[in-house]
């Protein structure tokens, strides 16, 4: 489906161990993904509400990610508007046949401290 609205790249770096080091500590690496047409759309007062007494993390963005998208988002590392966010709580994903526009999942993100 083709739709007006249009989405922006966005930047997912998906953790992946590769190891532990000598201390039993895992050793990750970041493989860089860039994934197009993601609405990005600050988190509704609910959502900041809803977020904050579940998990103690205020969503300040909250991601639809385009359908067909197989890619892991808790818990990442993303990137968009020059800062980095990081996805957190689980993905809200609806049924594709169901939804209109080109979008099935949405992804709540905070402000990247790391």
């Amino acid at each position: 489906m083709t739709s007006v609205i249009k989405g922006i790249p966005v930047i997912l770096y998906e953790e992946q161990q590769i190891g532990v080091d000598a201390f039993n500590q895992p050793i990750n690496v970041y493989e860089k993904k860039v994934v197009s047409n993601v609405l990005v759309y600050p988190s509704t007062p609910e959502e900041i509400v809803t977020s904050t007494e579940l998990s103690g993390k205020k969503a300040v963005y909250t991601l639809a990610i385009p359908k067909g998208d197989a890619n892991f988002w808790e818990g990442q590392r993303v990137r968009f508007f020059g800062a980095d966010w990081k996805a957190f709580g689980f993905s809200i994903m609806g049924i594709e046949d169901n939804i209109p526009l080109d979008w099935n999942k949405k992804v709540m993100v905070e402000r990247y401290a790391g």
